[in-house]
């Protein structure tokens, strides 16, 4: 493979105003993915924590760029072989986390 391209990425773990413990993926200042949170009792935080009870190494994270949503999401598991299927269909059962609002917080401040 050739290098095309190569970011000094970071994950951090950090802590919201409201006692959330998240991961985040730092790209560069002011440019960042900022996991889910899955206590917010929203359409994505619901859809999140239910999905996490199943499969603890599924991760969703939102862009943040210059203080703002992006309207992206990155989201992604760990999964062994014998578990993708039942991640699939998992996922293609149920849509009644679409009942609960969309619900999109003030981007915090990271402090160093």
């Amino acid at each position: 493979m050739k290098v095309l391209k190569e970011w000094d990425v970071k994950v951090k773990l950090v802590k919201t105003k409201r006692g959330a413990i998240l991961h985040m993926i730092e790209l560069e200042p002011g440019h960042f993915y900022i996991e889910q949170n899955p206590l917010k009792d929203s359409k994505y935080g619901v859809a999140y924590r239910r999905i996490k009870e199943n499969f603890p190494e599924f991760y969703m994270f939102w862009e943040i760029k210059n203080n703002r949503y992006t309207g992206k999401l990155l989201a992604g598991a760990f999964l062994e072989k014998k578990e993708i299927d039942d991640f699939v269909t998992q996922l293609a059962k149920s849509e009644d986390y679409k009942n609960f609002e969309d619900v999109k917080e003030k981007v915090e401040e990271l402090e160093e």
